[in-house]
């Protein structure tokens, strides 16, 4: 494990200037992945989609994700050949008319030449971020966001699908299509936001106990389960001291309050993270708040991660170029998928930075993002939502655990290696949407 008296700056790695992998990857996948079994194109099977269907399945109480409940909307994509991709669309953004959208789309179309044109419409055309309504902790039905996001939305989980199928017509993980070397991730336990303040230290030494070599808290509303309101900010720092004295000087430490403060609250809290040794201020404020990004990081020596509510490279562009962040975090839906993701995971390391796409949902969100992870050579952690069975899904043969070390090891199986358990899907299905 690395030692806290690393500087906190460098803490995820640092990744060398000069050539970036995966370029000639993303210009044309499909023959990428020819080539990586020794094949050629023309020996690829017929991958023409004939089918785009989504399994309404009644999934019962899940894992709810801050303010949104998930669906049961598994997306299938099927080719001439008889491959099929799978991704939900349960816990995006914007689910509706995607069914419509993708038949326009894809039917008729061959995966060879769909794949590499997805890169164009995948992302708006403007510098497009979300912006949270008060109260809203900047999800779902308290976030705002244009058309165009709209649209990279539902493209994006197409292109997950695609990227599902070529893998499967190769007999490889997408993760070595894009050139991955990686073949486990160190974890992190990432906590819900939890009632009380006095509810993280006792996870936060349980996730230790388990194996996990770091834990990032998503503070709740700061309050004390008795006695009168505080403000949710010195709640905060409260849990912040509460949580390094109960785990160690030597446990790695992560905070995301997802965009809950004003700059001076920002401020206050990020000097606490200094003193306690914390590697990541994740969101502090609202990432429209661009300047106040930048005051943060001339004032802290914390490193801020931004990303989630970003929606088109040329927003990651802005933020590096004008220094907002220092370290690169992105959601696969919000970005264009697999292949907007790799793109920005290879701006961040050409400019030396870190990348952390967001592992959270179901075992379908946490492949994606692991996928990335493991072809990019400046990520470092997998994020394991806690408690660990929280992304399991019966329909799902898969499932994500860490080992006696640490490490969540990479998926096995073709594709995003996300095997459906038919049977439990059978017993749970309502109907196919066509």
């Amino acid at each position: 494990m690395l030692k806290q008296n690393l500087s906190r700056r460098d803490f995820f790695g640092a990744s060398a200037l000069g050539a970036v992998a995966g370029a000639s990857i993303l210009s044309n996948p499909v023959r990428a992945a020819a080539e990586s079994v020794g094949a050629k194109v023309s020996d690829l099977p017929d991958l023409t989609i004939k089918e785009v269907k989504v399994y309404v399945a009644n999934i019962g109480p899940v894992m709810r994700r801050i303010n949104t409940t998930e669906t049961g909307e598994i997306v299938s994509i099927v080719t001439n050949s008889g491959h099929e991709g799978n991704y939900t669309l349960g816990n995006r953004v914007i689910g509706t008319g995607w069914l419509d959208y993708a038949k326009e789309l894809c039917v008729g179309k061959n995966v060879l030449d769909l794949l590499p044109s997805l890169a164009a419409i995948t992302g708006p055309r403007t510098r497009g971020f979300a912006t949270p309504f008060v109260g809203g902790f900047g999800y779902p039905n308290g976030l705002r966001m244009s058309s165009a996001a709209e649209t990279n939305y539902h493209a994006a989980i197409i292109d997950v699908c695609l990227w599902d199928i070529l893998g499967k017509a190769v007999n490889r993980p997408i993760y070595k299509l894009l050139g991955g070397t990686k073949d486990k991730m160190l974890a992190y336990g990432s906590s819900l936001h939890l009632a009380n303040l006095e509810d993280f230290a006792p996870q936060a030494v349980e996730a230790k106990g388990q194996g996990f070599k770091a834990y990032k808290i998503h503070p709740g509303n700061g309050q004390h389960p008795t006695g009168g309101p505080i403000p949710t900010y010195y709640g905060h720092i409260e849990e912040i001291r509460s949580v390094r004295k109960a785990v160690g000087e030597e446990f790695t430490l992560l905070f995301d309050p997802v965009q809950r403060y004003n700059v001076p609250e920002a401020l206050a809290v990020g000097r606490v993270l200094e003193e306690n040794n914390y590697v990541s201020f994740e969101d502090p404020i609202p990432e429209s708040d661009i300047e106040g990004l930048i005051e943060l990081r001339k004032k802290l020596t914390v490193p801020i991660e931004v990303g989630e509510f970003l929606y088109s490279i040329q927003a990651y562009a802005e933020y590096i170029r004008r220094g907002a962040l220092d370290i690169v975090r992105l959601i696969s839906d919000n970005v264009g998928g697999i292949t907007g993701s790799f793109r920005i995971g290879q701006m961040a390391e050409a400019f030396g930075m870190p990348c952390t796409p967001h592992n959270w949902g179901n075992g379908f969100d946490l492949a994606v993002h692991m996928h990335i992870e493991l072809a990019l050579p400046n990520t470092f952690w997998f994020e394991m939502p806690y408690p660990q069975t929280l992304p399991d899904r019966a329909y799902l043969k898969n499932k994500f655990r860490l080992d006696a070390d640490g490490y969540v090891h990479a998926p096995t199986g073709p594709g995003l290696g996300m095997e459906l358990d038919r049977d439990a899907l059978d017993k749970m299905l309502l109907r196919i949407d066509r």
